[in-house]
C-alpha cells in the first residue's frame, strides 16, 4: 500500500492519520504478525520521535477499531495482524514462525448452542512443525 492508500485504510475505521500511525500500520502490513518491541525497534532508527508507548497506545487503537487484528497464538508474546482476509494461523513449536492459513467460510467453525451469545470474531491458530524445520 501506498501512503495514500493506508490513509484511506485508516480513515475507513475513524482514525485519523498521524505519522506514527501511518508507519506503524504501513510496518504491519509489510511484516505480518509482529510484536509491538519488533515494531518499535525497526521504525526507532527512521523515527527518532516514536517511543514504546506511542507503538503500544497504536496498537491498542488499531485493534479497539478492527483494522488489525490481536493474535495470542505466541505465549511469550502479543502479535499483531494486519491481513484482513479470512484466515488462520499456523505457528511453528521449533522456529516460533506465523504463517497465514488460508481458510473458505465454510472452514470457521460454527458458535452452536448458546442462543443468547453473539460472536464477533473467530481465531484459528494450528501449531506444530512448519517445513523448513522438518527437513
Amino acid at each position: 500500500m501506498n501512503i495514500q492508500e493506508v490513509h484511506h485504510y485508516l480513515r475507513q475505521y475513524q482514525i485519523s492519520p498521524s505519522v506514527h500511525r501511518t508507519a506503524i500500520l504501513q510496518y504491519l502490513i509489510d511484516h505480518h504478525h509482529s510484536s509491538a518491541d519488533q515494531i518499535f525497534t525497526d521504525l526507532i532508527s527512521s523515527m527518532p520521535t516514536l517511543s514504546k508507548a506511542t507503538v503500544y497506545n497504536t496498537l491498542k487503537l488499531l485493534a479497539d477499531k478492527n483494522a488489525i487484528k490481536t493474535l495470542f497464538i505466541d505465549e511469550k508474546n502479543v502479535r499483531y495482524d494486519a491481513c484482513s482476509e479470512l484466515h488462520a494461523h499456523f505457528r511453528c513449536k521449533s522456529c516460533g514462525a506465523i504463517f497465514n492459513v488460508p481458510l473458505e467460510e465454510s472452514d470457521t467453525p460454527k458458535f452452536k448452542g448458546y442462543p443468547d451469545h453473539s460472536s464477533y470474531e473467530t481465531q484459528v491458530y494450528f501449531m506444530g512443525i512448519c517445513k523448513k524445520c522438518a527437513n
